[in-house]
């Protein structure tokens, strides 16, 4: 019998971590929908409002702690499927590592873009 990785056994070593980031992806999201539904329904959102908002440092960090958990939760899920489908040996470590890979380079852009909205990063003069 196969030994399966999953994400949905309480005894697995990542069954917390994708417990817990699941719930700040959630939280985060309803809050940003109850603000942006009631609160703030009426109001155009525009770039300056948002680059002034990622000005704000818990604004930024919210934002970049929503990519750095959304990233592992879903890399993680992927990983979880493609393995309980039945992948294993090299194939299994390519596409581990390829993840790992993909995510790095997703956070290090995301926080990139991020720190050019809130004016952190100037680009070349044009």
């Amino acid at each position: 019998m196969a030994d399966y990785y999953s994400s949905f056994d309480p005894k697995g070593s990542r069954w917390l971590l994708q417990r817990l980031t699941a719930a700040f992806l959630v939280v985060v999201l309803a809050f940003h929908f109850m603000l942006l539904h009631f609160v703030n329904h009426a109001a155009d959102v525009t770039f300056m409002q948002t680059h002034l908002r990622m000005q704000q440092p818990g604004y930024f960090l919210t934002m970049v702690a929503f990519l750095v958990t959304a990233t592992f939760h879903g890399v993680n899920g992927v990983y979880n499927a493609l393995v309980n489908q039945g992948l294993d040996g090299t194939p299994k470590t390519v596409v581990k590592y390829g993840l790992v890979l993909a995510s790095v380079l997703l956070i290090a852009q995301g926080i990139r873009v991020a720190m050019a909205m809130a004016g952190f990063i100037i680009g070349p003069a044009a």
